[in-house]
């Protein structure tokens, strides 16, 4: 079975009222956990690459992974791109074997997103690949992507129909309150979705696939374990994860997942060298860190994205 598109993958979540999950990978431990809770509860995954982990890992290493996942379990997987900052670096994926990419313009003006967006769109096509656009800006750090709260902006609904038509784009990132990184709003804040908004971008156009990203939301079962080992998960609240199902059930189709997959394992891997000093093989620990994840994305397909059973 090939790595599939997100074409139908869309289609089907917005029909039934649910989301995918994006999840970003690193290694084969992060992949596999995420793999085995997909499997467990039948549910379809991307998994998606940034350009500091083609860095990190190398591009080859982390398709030739994505694959063996797709052979082993037979679920309908993805592989996209997060965060594409040019045309070269979509080129250079599309060429390698993902079946999705994002390009990101939305730091640029308009009409220089607008272009740059059609270009990957052109190639990524040519080459039986979806393309995922960004308008908007959200604020914070993610990897390379790093954006004031001064300079983050909310999606504008009135430019929605127009970049999509002149683009082609099969699926758009909308800013409406989510922000990337783990540790961002403070005790005393209340974080908020602007539904306002994701409910007029549908009704602009309707039937099509939006994504959300920065959606970090550290169930509140994980955050006592995170904080005993080093954590400090009382000076964040994530986006509350009931707004994240409610935007699942209406356009939004996909959420990128990341930082909570980041503190789960990180915890993990606290929890055991801080209990098993005399270890030193890896196995040992990534065991755990593994176990870890699968855990925190078992409860994303359940509680938040509402895909499981829909492989």
């Amino acid at each position: 079975m090939p790595l599939t598109t997100t074409t139908e993958m869309f289609r089907k979540a917005y029909e039934n009222g649910y989301a995918l999950g994006s999840f970003n990978v690193n290694n084969m431990e992060i992949i596999q956990g995420i793999v085995q809770a997909g499997q467990k509860l039948n549910a379809p995954l991307i998994l998606q690459v940034s350009k500091s982990a083609r860095t990190y890992a190398g591009h080859a290493y982390l398709v030739k992974l994505v694959e063996a996942a797709v052979e082993t379990t037979g679920l309908p997987i993805a592989l996209h791109l997060d965060h594409g900052p040019d045309f070269e670096t979509c080129k250079s994926c599309i060429d390698g074997g993902f079946s999705s990419v994002m390009i990101d313009g939305s730091h640029l003006n308009y009409e220089e997103n607008v272009a740059l967006t059609r270009r990957v769109v052109e190639y990524a096509h040519a080459h039986g690949v979806t393309v995922e656009g960004e308008l908007g800006q959200l604020a914070g750090v993610e990897d390379d992507v790093r954006v004031s709260a001064e300079d983050a902006s909310y999606t504008k609904p009135e430019q929605v129909q127009d970049f999509v038509g002149r683009t082609g784009v099969d699926s758009l990132a909308i800013a409406i309150g989510t922000s990337h990184g783990a540790f961002k709003f403070k005790p005393g804040t209340k974080p908020q979705l602007r539904f306002d908004i994701l409910e007029e971008v549908g009704r602009r156009l309707p039937g099509f696939p939006i994504v959300l990203h920065g959606a970090s939301a550290v169930p509140q079962e994980f955050v006592a374990e995170i904080n005993r080992c080093g954590g400090a998960m009382d000076d964040a609240i994530g986006i509350p994860e009931d707004m994240l199902r409610r935007a699942a059930s209406m356009a939004v189709c996909k959420i990128n997942i990341d930082s909570d997959l980041r503190l789960a394992m990180t915890a993990a891997l606290r929890k055991h060298l801080a209990e098993n000093p005399g270890h030193f093989d890896p196995r040992q620990y990534l065991t755990p860190a593994r176990a870890a994840i699968q855990a925190m994305v078992e409860h994303k397909i359940e509680r938040v994205l509402g895909c499981g059973g829909k492989a």
